[in-house]
């Protein structure tokens, strides 16, 4: 065994090591009562409307059960319980799913990926959605009544900041995957790959524009409409060499841009030269020890848990036209957060398949 294995293993035994609480930290978000789970410990002393269990944070609890293996073993009342949060927050008419927050409803990217968690969750769960879903209500977005219209909407969205504009394009995926027939959603499809082949950097191989870390997260978010269609990014060398760069150089001031690259390396699986391995797993863990809380969980950033992850994208500093108005769910304190544990999981997950362990 070489001697930067040995390294390797040491450092996922310390990166497992921080799990430690973990376990009691997500059970302590679970809502009996509604069947949900919280996105962090403060958001149970918020108003109404926003201290209530949440779409995305129940179905990342789902995701990190699954991902512990506990979905199989899981009470039926609970399982009941989580099929009916996600059934009635289905809208009758339109087929979408809403939080209790009103302003929820204001946010496309939070939108659109409520249907992808919802429909994902009742999957896993053995349920199904109620009603249509939006495509099938024909309660779709105007921009996808024909490739023409998708082309110009793509071409409207601004890539100032690659993460928050590579978010929305990507959410369109949501819509594209509806499309039938076949030969018609391969026509969506070709429009928005012909676009993003002429967007991409030819010489660092991400999109838009930002610090390397905002547009790796780009480029992730747009990994995920690849990944839908099974096709493999391109220029994946040039991705690579800029998420070193980005590794190296740059502060990880969030859990996304620690678990942003390492889910694009488990992607493109590139063949990484074993003492860059050892690099990456022992940033990666330095940066994930930062963002560690007492609580036992992980918190999204630095300084805190945000307040309302819909608008975390954007930093102080940065910009981004039309942002929507921020979606409060939790209190902003230094404790974990669901949104940043369900990444922590995947990070430690995808850390030990790069090294070769199941």
């Amino acid at each position: 065994m070489s001697k930067h294995i040995e390294e390797i293993r040491e450092l996922l035994a310390d990166m497992d090591g921080l799990f430690a609480g973990f376990h009691d930290w997500l059970w302590g978000q679970y809502d009996a009562e509604s069947g949900g789970f919280y996105y962090a410990n403060s958001s149970k002393q918020l108003p109404a409307s926003s201290g209530v269990p949440d779409i995305e944070s129940t179905a990342q609890a789902l995701n990190i059960m699954e991902r512990f293996g506990l979905l199989s073993s899981l009470p039926a009342e609970m399982k009941r319980g989580l099929t009916r949060f996600f059934q009635k927050r289905q809208d009758p008419v339109s087929g979408y799913f809403y939080d209790a927050n009103p302003l929820m409803r204001e946010d496309e990217v939070m939108v659109a990926r409520a249907i992808s968690y919802s429909r994902n969750a009742l999957r896993k769960l053995g349920g199904q959605p109620l009603y249509p879903l939006p495509y099938e209500a024909q309660q779709a977005p105007a921009y996808m009544d024909s490739p023409q219209s998708y082309l110009a909407w793509l071409q409207s969205v601004p890539l100032v900041n690659s993460w928050r504009g590579c978010d929305r394009l990507s959410t369109s995926s949501v819509y594209v995957r509806q499309v039938e027939p076949e030969e018609r959603r391969g026509a969506y499809a070709k429009t928005a790959f012909d676009f993003f082949a002429e967007k991409q950097d030819p010489h660092t191989g991400l999109w838009g524009e930002g610090s390397y870390y905002v547009r790796i997260s780009g480029t992730f978010k747009l990994h995920i409409f690849y990944d839908h269609f099974g096709i493999p990014l391109p220029r994946e060398d040039l991705i690579y060499q800029s998420i070193l760069i980005a590794l190296r150089q740059e502060e990880a001031a969030d859990m996304c841009y620690i678990r942003n690259p390492i889910h694009l390396l488990s992607y493109m699986k590139l063949s990484i030269p074993e003492e860059e391995l050892r690099e990456i797993i022992q940033i990666t863990l330095t940066n994930m020890r930062r963002l560690l809380r007492a609580d036992g969980g992980f918190s999204r950033e630095l300084a805190h848990s945000p307040t309302a992850p819909n608008v975390a994208q954007v930093k102080p500093g940065e910009y981004y036209p039309g942002m929507p108005k921020a979606v409060h769910i939790g209190g902003g304190k230094v404790e974990g957060d669901m949104n940043a544990g369900t990444q922590a999981l995947l990070i430690r997950s995808v850390c030990h398949q790069l090294a070769g362990n199941p």
